[in-house]
């Protein structure tokens, strides 16, 4: 059984979850970015891809609460994605407030060749697939109980 930290070892880096999940986070970054390079994709890119992928054609507030980014983030990566033809932007013919985005017959062939990212993941991080599958589901429980306390 581990036993609780002493007051004065809470302020230890290595007893902070936080930093924990970043540097995790950093590291996942890194282990992506040598995959995504031949398919011309930043890791945010990569996550908008995803996301058209499971169902095209998505207003860009959609885009923004699944990936949990503002507006002032994705507009520039929407664009960038845009300029290398993998996406389309258009106004929403129904309310002209709205941009929607589709991916571009580019963009949906790149599907095939992004197939192989999630296994070479896994195999970067060595661990069975039901370890994975549970670390995924813990986190994002914790993620949901982190977003319901934040809440004013």
């Amino acid at each position: 059984m581990t036993s609780r930290p002493k007051a004065a070892e809470l302020l230890h880096l290595d007893q902070q979850l936080c930093f924990a999940l970043y540097a995790t986070s950093l590291a996942m970054t890194k282990l992506y970015k040598p995959l995504l390079a031949p398919l011309g994709l930043t890791y945010p890119q990569y996550l908008v891809m995803l996301v058209l992928w499971e169902r095209d054609d998505r207003a860009v507030h959609e885009l923004g609460e699944l990936l949990q980014l503002d507006s002032g983030t994705l507009t520039p990566l929407l664009k960038r994605l845009e300029a290398s033809g993998l996406v389309s932007r258009q106004r929403d013919l129904a309310d002209e407030r709205r941009v929607r985005i589709r991916l571009s017959p580019a963009g949906a062939e790149l599907r095939q060749q992004a197939e192989s990212v999630p296994q070479a993941v896994l195999c970067g991080m060595g661990d069975q697939l039901d370890g994975i599958a549970d670390l995924r589901e813990r986190l994002h429980a914790v993620r949901k109980r982190l977003q319901t306390t934040a809440k004013p």
